[in-house]
């Protein structure tokens, strides 16, 4: 042995080692989350599968369900389509769009009327250059067409959506307004030497009535009066300032008692409502 290397020595006793390591008696494992080193591990807690809640039916097929079971493309058992639009609305609502394109003025499709350019008048002052005749706006027609600037028209269109209808909508729909005045060469209120009225600058027009579509008539001369016609008439009138620069009624003076007059003439101080 002494003449053995230790290297041989190293490899003797690796011979004498068994062959195969002893297996542990059972498989370690990772220990439950809380418990303690030496107690059993907890046991695992039973995972419950729970199925998926069917969706509720969407109006569409609820609707679609409700129809005559005779329309197959609106069966249950199909897909619920729209309904097919008859033939030809799209060319009439296409064509009536393009007649009514064609017969608006100031670039507005909503009113309805001729351009003539300029007017004139006897008195000096008098006239506007480029004048329309208005017969319809925002669907409202006026009783006689208008001459009146495109301004005005505008301003009359605002009005008449934001203060006309809302006010008439439970009587109404409004379908026509009397005019009693629009472009007119003269002095306020016809006097001798007054100062010209916005009238003779094709900037002003004048309404006595509102037509409804039953055929009912609301006058500002009656209608004024205590009753249920009053409250849609002052809304009408409230309405107007701001759209115009001038509203008169019937409370500011006599001259007004059966009609607003309504103008665009601006003031430093804003508008001037009576």
């Amino acid at each position: 042995m002494r003449g053995l290397g230790m290297a041989a020595v190293l490899g003797l006793a690796l011979l004498a080692l068994p062959a195969t390591a002893r297996a542990p008696d059972h498989s370690l494992r990772p220990l439950a989350r809380g418990a303690a080193v030496g107690e059993p591990p907890a046991t695992p807690l039973s995972v419950t599968r729970r199925a998926p809640k069917p969706r509720p039916p969407s109006a569409q097929v609820t609707s679609a369900a409700a129809r005559p079971a005779n329309l197959p493309f609106l069966s249950p058992e199909a897909s619920p389509l729209p309904v097919l639009r008859p033939e030809g609305l799209e060319q009439k609502v296409f064509l009536k769009r393009l007649r009514r394109r064609k017969g608006s003025v100031c670039g507005d499709i909503d009113i309805q009327g001729d351009e003539i350019g300029r007017v004139t008048g006897k008195l000096r002052g008098c006239g506007a250059r480029d004048a329309v005749r208005v017969r319809e706006v925002a669907g409202v027609r006026l009783s006689q067409q208008s001459i009146m600037t495109c301004d005005t028209a505008r301003a009359l269109k605002t009005w008449v959506e934001r203060g006309v209808k809302p006010a008439f909508r439970k009587r109404g729909p409004v379908v026509e307004m009397r005019v009693a005045a629009h472009y007119s060469c003269r002095t306020r209120n016809n006097k001798p030497g007054a100062k010209l009225s916005e009238h003779g600058h094709a900037q002003a027009i004048d309404i006595s009535a509102f037509t409804m579509r039953d055929g009912e008539v609301i006058t500002v001369l009656k209608g004024w009066q205590k009753g249920t016609t009053l409250r849609p008439l002052r809304k009408v009138w409230k309405a107007a300032c701001g759209p115009f620069g001038t509203v008169l009624g019937p409370e500011a003076n006599g001259y007004h008692r059966d009609h607003f007059h309504v103008d665009i003439a601006r003031y430093r101080g804003g508008p001037y409502c009576r």
